[in-house]
Formats: structure tokens, C-alpha cells, sequence
């Protein structure tokens, strides 16, 4: 068995986790609950386990990450832009 499979299956799972915050976001147009420290440091992480990815050659880990790191700064920008702070 390809040790692979477990590693898209996780990273389908983590990153469509964001997917419900995202939805919810852009439909409600408020996101005062989310934690723009919590969404950095996120981002940050992220950024991490993409050079990661890249430097140990796992499309799992590059692949979920960059999709990640994508939904998560849509998150952020969105929460910035609909509370003004950007416009």
C-alpha cells in the first residue's frame, strides 16, 4: 500500500475544514468571530510545511498546504475588507 494515500486523504480532510469558515464569511459578510492572530500564525505554520513540502518532495504535504494557505488568506482578507480596515 502506496504510504501516500494517507497523506491526500489527510490532506483533503484539513483543508476542506476551512471551507464551511470561508462559506460562512463571505455570506454573512462578517467574520468578528475569527481570530485574525490565530489566522496569521496559521498562515505562518503553513507557509512552513509548504517550504517543508517542497524540500522533502511530498505532493500531499505541498498540495494541502498551498490550497490551505489559499482558503486561509481569503479568510483573512475577507475578514479585513468587511470590517473595514481594508476597502
Amino acid at each position: 500500500m502506496n504510504v501516500d494515500i494517507f497523506g491526500y486523504f489527510a490532506a483533503i480532510l484539513t483543508t476542506a475544514a476551512f471551507l464551511p469558515q470561508l462559506i460562512k464569511t463571505l455570506k454573512t459578510k462578517k467574520a468578528d468571530d475569527v481570530s485574525s492572530t490565530t489566522l496569521i500564525m496559521f498562515i505562518i505554520g503553513v507557509s512552513s510545511w509548504i517550504i517543508y513540502g517542497y524540500k522533502i518532495s511530498s505532493s500531499p504535504i505541498l498540495i494541502a498546504n498551498l490550497i490551505t494557505m489559499i482558503l486561509n488568506l481569503l479568510i483573512l482578507i475577507s475578514k479585513m475588507y468587511f470590517s473595514k480596515i481594508i476597502k
